[in-house]
């Protein structure tokens, strides 16, 4: 699905209007313009990433890493949430729902969503390189580059499902882009997702109250209304550790070489625990 095709769903980053197509390009009633790249995904961020905004490599590690099937129980759990989420909201749902995934990287569980759901999707991140890839995810998904903490380029009650996957959270914005009876479903790491490996590999702790901060930082917009734990032992090869390692924020403290080396010292494949909660939340009033 071309990016035309949601901006009833969008609005201008710097006034609030909504957009236009303007050939090769978006315009609001304002006049501010923004152009929709060759590989098919609008820019509406008007400046350079942040330095924080991930790398074409880091992008290209986890492409190869979700692609192997990795995280599939994830996505899995991900679409069944979601999926109860709508169903206990509504009796009756007859359109088609529009879903925006925040911090979407390549688009991987965006396009879960759109297999499990249908209907159509906004696709966002503030990185350039992940747009590229989302652009490519699903038929039915736009990708968008945005800086969510600046506030999301969407209207008032516009999307039928948030999904935050290991992604930075905007509660308000999330509350303020969800239908009333719409719901924001959210992965977040337990404390033993993959303990093994950050023993090993000297990554990143997980908060072990991440979840009770989660429901703190929550509470004001959103009332709980399920969570579902997904763990399972996976074993995998050294490649694809790596490429888990150079996807993420520890990519940021540590470099290739020094991972490479680490993981040279591990059996091959190396068996881990993935362990992450998936929990649904409603829009409050």
């Amino acid at each position: 699905m071309s990016v035309p095709a949601v901006l009833d769903l969008l609005r201008c980053p710097l006034c609030g209007q909504g957009f236009a197509d303007d050939g090769g390009g978006v315009r609001c009633a304002t006049g501010h313009r923004f152009d929709l790249a060759r590989q098919g995904y609008l820019n509406l961020l008007g400046s350079r990433p942040p330095a924080h905004a991930d790398t074409a490599a880091m992008v290209a590690a986890r492409a190869r890493f979700l692609a192997s099937g990795a995280y599939s129980p994830v996505a899995d759990a991900l679409v069944a949430a979601a999926r109860a989420g709508l169903a206990a909201a509504r009796s009756s749902r007859t359109a088609a729902p529009a879903l925006l995934e925040a911090g979407a990287g390549t688009g991987y569980y965006t396009a879960a969503l759109l297999e499990g759901l249908g209907g159509r999707a906004v696709a966002l991140d503030i990185s350039v390189a992940a747009a590229r890839r989302a652009a490519r995810a699903h038929p039915a998904a736009a990708a968008v580059v945005a800086d969510a903490w600046a506030g999301l380029p969407l209207g008032d009650g516009v999307v039928d499902v948030v999904a935050s996957v290991f992604a930075p959270r905007n509660p308000a914005e999330f509350a303020r882009v969800l239908r009333p009876d719409g719901v924001l479903v959210v992965v977040t790491p337990r404390s033993a997702h993959l303990q093994e490996l950050r023993a090993a590999l000297g990554l990143l702790d997980v908060d072990p109250v991440k979840q009770e901060r989660l429901a703190a930082g929550l509470a004001d917009g959103f009332t709980p209304a399920g969570e579902v734990d997904v763990r399972f032992e996976a074993a995998w090869s050294r490649a694809r550790v790596v490429d888990l390692v150079a996807m993420g924020p520890n990519a940021f403290h540590l470099d290739d070489a020094a991972v490479r080396e680490r993981a040279a010292g591990l059996p091959d494949p190396v068996t881990t625990t993935v362990a992450v909660a998936v929990s649904t939340w409603r829009p409050r009033g």
